[in-house]
């Protein structure tokens, strides 16, 4: 997969990055859950960063330096090509906020963060993060909660790995995209294309299809132009086919 805009550098996306709209503020879920003085410590860090189609938002090796979510768009986290054929661990789909294990070590990254179309993120220094951790029970409670759904995810991940059904393959990974705790920004419908969806599953698109025929024709999915909506999570996360 080559993309044309992957040699823009991390300092060059920083530069460009700008203060968030009020829009965009409250697409932020963690921000509800903070008293007054925390919300503008936070309000006054975060910044806003358009992301074109294959620009890494984190690399491997690289320190972090902003803890991430997502306003807009659609991300994948992978591992490091250079060492063979590429792993998906998983998507990141809108209000999806990601990378808080390495951000609360302070450590370099160790995977990497790629956006699969045109893609709007949020970031918040490490500095901040860190403050809110020691001034906010709220701030606490929802990066306690992202770290034990995010455990989860990837033990799922695991199990799905072991699948030897792509559709079930395809359900469980569009189960972990319609989250409502780490992806609350989707809704119902998730904006996404098939060959979006392939690059995520490791499948190809015509697979994919296939799966997402067999899914609908169960009831748990409905294919609508530009997107999926969900008809059945429970049964995309356990059903069986």
């Amino acid at each position: 997969m080559v993309y044309a805009n992957q040699i823009r550098s991390g300092s060059a996306l920083r530069a460009s990055a700008r203060p968030a709209s009020a829009s965009e503020l409250s697409e932020i879920p963690w921000l509800q859950g903070l008293t007054d003085e925390e919300r503008q410590r936070a309000l006054d860090a975060v910044v806003v960063n358009e992301v074109q189609v294959g620009e890494f938002i984190c690399r491997i090796g690289r320190p972090a330096t902003y803890w991430f979510g997502l306003l807009d768009g659609l991300l994948k986290m992978s591992n490091d090509d250079s060492q063979g054929a590429v792993i998906t661990f998983t998507g990141v789909a809108p209000g999806g906020w990601f990378g808080e294990g390495t951000v609360l070590k302070r450590e370099h990254y160790r995977y990497n963060i790629q956006a699969l179309r045109k893609s709007r993120a949020a970031g918040l220094p490490v500095d901040t993060f860190h403050w809110l951790l020691d001034h906010s029970i709220g701030f606490n409670r929802f990066v306690m909660n992202q770290l034990n759904e995010r455990l989860g995810q990837f033990i799922a991940a695991r199990e799905i790995d072991r699948l030897n059904n792509p559709d079930l393959r395809v359900a469980r990974n569009l189960a972990a995209l319609f989250h409502p705790l780490l992806s609350p920004n989707v809704g119902g419908v998730l904006r996404i294309t098939q060959q979006e969806l392939a690059y995520l599953v490791g499948l190809s698109r015509q697979r994919v299809n296939e799966a997402l025929t067999t899914l609908a024709a169960k009831g748990w999915i409905r294919v609508e132009y530009g997107g999926l909506r969900v008809l059945d999570l429970p049964a995309l996360r356990s059903g069986e086919l």
